[in-house]
Formats: structure tokens, sequence, C-alpha cells
């Protein structure tokens, strides 16, 4: 009977060694062009892979806030103003889709306690004037039609330059996504926006 049991006890320890996990293997981190890459222990990929923001993550996040809002006060001219209801179905689009990339943004401020504002709006790429914005919303009719459209055309533009310049320059993996959202959305309403301009 002892031999019995002992048979069971070895075949248990033997079940076990099998059924063991192995010991995780290192993960090789990239390093920047021409640099030499370091082995990471895997409980430390995701704070040495993800580098933390730089100053033009920070800097690309504060704009284009400020960038959004410009574009979503513009589109509030329209449901008034516009004549054309495919204008209006676009001022809608830009606005449901700016409104909830604003607060992804400002979470993203918060996470990495990288509040601010940018102070000098003009030299923001597509920034309307205030003259501008004045104009636009004293416009009625066709001629608002248009004056959106040309306004939302280098707005849009403006956006895209910025997003490009960060994916350049910014170092934050969550940044580099928000831009090529901005790149891919905002390319594609420009297109829409140019054909529809040429047809008023």
């Amino acid at each position: 009977m002892r031999s019995g049991v002992l048979v069971i006890v070895a075949a248990s320890a033997l079940l076990a060694g099998c059924t063991s996990e192995p010991p995780a293997a290192p993960v090789i981190a990239p390093d920047t062009p021409g640099g030499t890459a370091s082995v990471v222990a895997p409980g430390d990929v995701s704070a040495r892979v993800t580098p933390p923001p730089n100053d033009a993550d920070r800097e690309y996040v504060a704009m284009m806030i400020a960038h959004h809002e410009q574009a979503l006060a513009m589109t509030r001219f329209a449901p008034d103003r516009a004549e054309n209801e495919t204008v209006k179905g676009l001022a809608d689009r830009i606005r449901f889709s700016q409104e909830p990339e604003i607060g992804a943004m400002k979470q993203w401020q918060r996470t990495f306690n990288a509040i601010g504002t940018h102070g000098d709006h003009s030299s923001m790429p597509g920034m309307a004037t205030q003259d501008q914005l004045n104009a636009l919303g004293a416009a009625r009719g066709k001629d608002f039609d248009r004056m959106f459209l040309e306004l939302m055309i280098k707005h849009h533009e403006g956006a895209i330059k910025m997003a490009t310049d960060v994916r350049a320059a910014g170092s934050n993996v969550q940044v580099e996504e928000m831009a090529d959202d901005v790149v891919a959305t905002q390319d594609d309403e420009i297109k829409r926006m140019r054909k529809l301009l040429a047809e008023l």
C-alpha cells in the first residue's frame, strides 16, 4: 500500500513540473535611431518602451484644444445661417467628432499633469481671425455656406500640419494616435468640403 502512495506522489510532482509556466523572456526595448537597444524585464516594459510626453506633445495638445474649440464655434453658426443641408450636416459631423476629442485631450493633460493654455492663437496654422469669425456670423445663406467651407478647409489644413509636426517631434504614443486620427479624419473632410464648394 505504501508503494502505491509513493507512485501517486511522484506522479503528482512530475505533473506539476510539466504544467508550471516557464520564466518570462526579457524584452528588447528599441532605442533612438542609431542607438543601442536595451534588455528590459517584463514587468518594466510599459515604463521603458512607452516614453513620457515631451514639450512637443504638451504644446500640441494645448494648441489642438484651442484649435478644436474655434472649429466648434464656427459650426454653431451653421444651423441658423447655412442654406445648404450638406453644409449643415458637415458642421454637425465636425462638432460631434471634435467635442469628444477635446474631452480626450483634456483627460490626457490631467493624466500627465500637463494642463495649460496656448496663449498666441494667431500663431496656430489655419486659425480664423476675429474679423473672419465676425463676418461668418453675419453671413446668411449661400454666402455663409461658401465662407464656412473656405474657412474650415483652411482650418483643417492647419490642424493636419500641426498633427504632422508632432508626429515628427513628439514622443508620446497617445499623442501620436490622436495626431493620426486628426490627419485621417480631417483629410477626408477637406476632400468633401472642396467638392461641395465647387458645387455651390
